[in-house]
């Protein structure tokens, strides 16, 4: 496996001063944030170390070389908007871009971007499917063509009163991702997986690594820790943020050596980014 990082955690840096650090401190590869260029809408986001928007083959060579020169990979291209918002001009926005960013893999013969399956937070799962398909059907075809494959992180973002009641990514659970799969069945669509989602859903995440081994793609190393006192005073059906604190790897409640272990014996042999 490779050890890597997001690149949005250094959004005031360059990309080659990016992969000057990753170099420096060791690491094997980065997944590098690829927003449309502009201010940021929440943490992490609007963090643009590559701008995909005319990307040329020539400028993607250039962007391939100072990765090379500096030893370190990229693990994938990352863009994490919500292609499903219930304002369609503002997800044909998205959409538009999450191509740009799948043809940007392919001139840097990265062949991976990962992204939100996204959703309308105010409606059902079972309401959000029409436009699941519609939306995600042509993404896949497009990203197949582009010989890209698309890794969906589980995060049910569901963390602000913005978010509430439904949070605005739908693929956060495994009886959902088992049915995004049978809907599109196609070897280019799969997942970014981060166990510390499912911490706080109270959802196994050793047995959904080895029920969805075949469809990662890239892994997460994040961490979680929940507030058990907090969880007795408002329940399950209180705000996520009352009860649980997301945090770097081994300060939370992952047990990363269980983790590791079970994510080795699935074959699984790729990055895994802080």
């Amino acid at each position: 496996m490779q050890l890597g990082f997001v690149s949005a955690i250094l959004p005031d840096l360059s990309f080659k001063e990016v992969f000057n650090f990753a170099e420096t401190e060791g690491f094997d590869c980065v997944e590098v944030m690829c927003w449309p260029k502009g201010k940021a809408e929440r943490r992490y986001a609007g963090v643009t170390h590559i701008d995909v928007a005319g990307l040329t083959q020539d400028g993607a060579q250039d962007l391939k070389d100072a990765a090379e020169e500096r030893h370190v990979g990229i693990s994938g291209l990352g863009y994490y908007p919500n292609p499903l918002a219930p304002d369609l001009s503002e997800a044909a926005v998205y959409v538009d871009h999450l191509k740009q960013v799948i043809r940007a893999a392919r001139l840097l013969d990265v062949n991976l971007v990962n992204t939100f399956i996204g959703r309308d937070w105010t409606k059902s799962v079972e309401d959000n499917w029409p436009r699941f398909r519609e939306t995600w059907k042509d993404l896949i075809q497009y990203a197949e063509g582009e010989g890209v494959r698309i890794g969906i992180e589980n995060c049910p973002m569901f963390f602000s009163n913005d978010e509430w009641p439904g949070g605005k990514n739908l693929a956060y659970c495994p009886d959902i991702w088992t049915r995004m799969f049978d809907e599109i069945q196609s070897p280019n669509f799969g997942l970014n997986f981060d166990p510390s989602h499912l911490i706080w859903l109270h959802i196994d995440y050793l047995q959904a690594l080895r029920e969805f081994s075949d469809r990662i793609f890239h892994t997460h190393a994040k961490d979680v820790r929940l507030d058990h006192h907090r969880l007795n005073q408002v329940g399950i059906l209180g705000t996520p943020l009352q009860f649980h604190t997301p945090k770097l790897p081994g300060m939370g409640e992952v047990d990363w050596g269980k983790f590791f272990t079970v994510l080795g014996d699935t074959g699984y042999r790729g990055p895994v980014c802080v």
